[in-house]
């Protein structure tokens, strides 16, 4: 498993997290999706040793309406 993790700008409450969990989970390959408007942050995680698509995340992010820049 690989994991990656995401700064996200713009999140403020539980509808945020639900909307860019919504659009990240249809990235092919994603297995786990971690997200906190508290702290910014999202995680997320492959079943294969190979990371996320840093691009593929990054617009879904975007097509939820928020921006995420990589942490790391």
């Amino acid at each position: 498993m690989s994991t990656t993790e995401y700064e996200v700008t713009g999140m403020s409450c539980g509808h945020c997290e639900i909307s860019i969990r919504k659009e990240v989970g249809q990235i092919p390959g994603i297995q786990g999706i971690e997200v906190s408007a508290a702290t910014g942050r999202l995680v997320v995680s492959t079943g294969s040793g190979t990371p996320a698509d840093d691009a593929a995340v990054i617009a879904a992010v975007d097509e939820a309406g928020y921006v995420a820049a990589r942490v790391g």
